[in-house]
């Protein structure tokens, strides 16, 4: 996966498949569909925004990424009324306001020689004004990204939780890779960032953004990833341990319940089990770790009854994976 050229290799084949094992090197286990995802967003200089339910692995995606080109990571998590003062730049009032008082005694100086106000304001123009500089100006995630000399990762996170007046803000972002300061011009990419957006479709996205963006959806991960993930994750999982558990999950995302366990609770949940000393699943471990898996006391109580036919049908998952 290389870094430093946007020129498609001989073999994108094989390039993704570089991909997914330079994506495993950092702990994230990768799928065809995301590892392609990442390979044309790095070669067509186009953001990837990615969909699905909250935990599945959107923003841990991003930062393995960085983590596996050794690229910086910006992250911008976005929230309700985000604006450019917080996603792009804003000015540096303090330092403008002492650059202020010295100007202010400078101009008495500057101009004590002059003999007319023509003269005056000339002296004046010569004056090397600094106040909306690059001096004063701090660089917020949008701008930093931009200004990356070795390449970034741009992440927006859940950018379904901002305004359409954001996403507005991001169109000339994502298209051109430049950020515009009025008062000192256009700022382009030195290298354009890998941009990743996460959306948990919580609200609708214009179709502005949509459109220069690639799309991925990412879900729920069958039995055979999720235990590849929760190995990679939980490495001291025992085998039997983590074929009955993982298992279980599969099972209670089936059920009648609001917010099925996401992977990062299947994690959670592993690493629940082995500070409890956990060899196999049994019903009174299963109720006292619901918690982790469920986060509405709605869920916990929808499936209180099915708790104790659902661990026995996980803790004959072994026998049946053979």
């Amino acid at each position: 996966m290389k870094k430093t050229t946007s020129t498609a290799p001989s073999s994108p084949l094989g390039a993704i498949a570089s991909i997914t094992e330079a994506l495993e090197t950092v702990g994230y286990i990768s799928t065809q569909a995301i590892s392609t995802a990442i390979y044309l967003a790095h070669h067509l200089r186009k953001p990837v925004l990615i969909e699905g339910p909250a935990g599945v692995g959107k923003t841990d995606l991003a930062i393995s990424a960085a983590r596996a080109l050794n690229f910086a990571l910006l992250r911008l998590q976005c929230y309700e009324g985000l604006d450019d003062s917080k996603a792009l730049y804003e000015w540096k009032y303090g330092k403008q306001l002492l650059y202020t008082q010295i100007l202010k005694d400078k101009i008495g100086h500057i101009i004590s020689k002059a003999d007319t106000l023509d003269e005056a304001f000339g002296k004046l123009t010569n004056f090397q004004d600094l106040f909306f500089s690059r001096d004063f100006l701090e660089a917020r995630p949008l701008l930093q990204a931009m200004e990356q000399s070795a390449g970034s990762v741009l992440l927006i996170d859940e950018v379904d939780k901002s305004d359409e007046a954001f996403e507005a803000l991001l169109l000339e972002v994502l298209a051109d890779y430049q950020v515009t300061v009025p008062e000192i011009g256009t700022i382009k990419a030195q290298v354009p960032p890998l941009v990743i957006l996460t959306s948990n479709n919580t609200r609708e996205l214009g179709d502005a953004l949509k459109r220069r963006c690639l799309h991925l959806h990412i879900g729920f991960p069958d039995a055979a990833l999720e235990n590849r993930v929760v190995r990679a994750r939980v490495p001291g999982i025992s085998d039997r341990l983590l074929v009955q558990m993982v298992a279980f999950v599969q099972a209670l995302r089936h059920e009648n319940i609001r917010k099925p366990p996401s992977i990062a609770e299947s994690v959670d949940w592993a690493r629940t089990l082995i500070l409890m000393h956990a060899s196999v699943l049994d019903e009174t471990m299963v109720r006292d770790t619901l918690n982790v898996l469920l986060k509405r006391q709605s869920d916990i109580l929808a499936v209180q009854d099915r708790l104790g036919e659902l661990t026995r049908e996980a803790r004959e998952a072994p026998s049946q994976a053979h």
